[in-house]
């Protein structure tokens, strides 16, 4: 799994404490069975240290399959009040032949306004 980040200027309000953030993440499935993606759940902190739970079935709408050696990426959005913070969480998971499920963890990473160093 692999998962990016980035600000988006245009979609903030800083003034307002409002910071609006877009990560990308690619899922690929490394077993040799066929899994789906089930639902998620993402914690989300800023910097403040306030934390908020997200959970629902699906990614963007989506229950993907993923058949060994296939990947599933999608773009997200996740407002802050505070310039920086962070998200991590689970994907529950199903393997299809034997409905077997499991959570697939997705390690923090880092939600960020880039600060301008002269």
């Amino acid at each position: 799994m692999r998962v990016e980040s980035v600000y988006l200027p245009d979609r903030s309000s800083p003034t307002d404490h409002y910071y609006f953030f877009a990560y990308h993440v690619e899922i690929a499935n490394q077993s040799s069975k066929i899994v789906q993606l089930l639902s998620r759940s993402w914690i989300i902190v800023d910097s403040d240290g306030q934390e908020q739970r997200v959970e629902g079935p699906g990614v963007i709408g989506e229950q993907p399959v993923l058949a060994p050696g296939e990947s599933f990426d999608y773009t997200s959005f996740c407002p802050l009040r505070t310039e920086s913070g962070s998200m991590h969480g689970t994907y529950s998971m199903i393997v299809a032949d034997s409905r077997e499920t499991f959570e697939a963890e997705i390690a923090p990473f880092e939600l960020a306004v880039p600060h301008v160093v002269n």
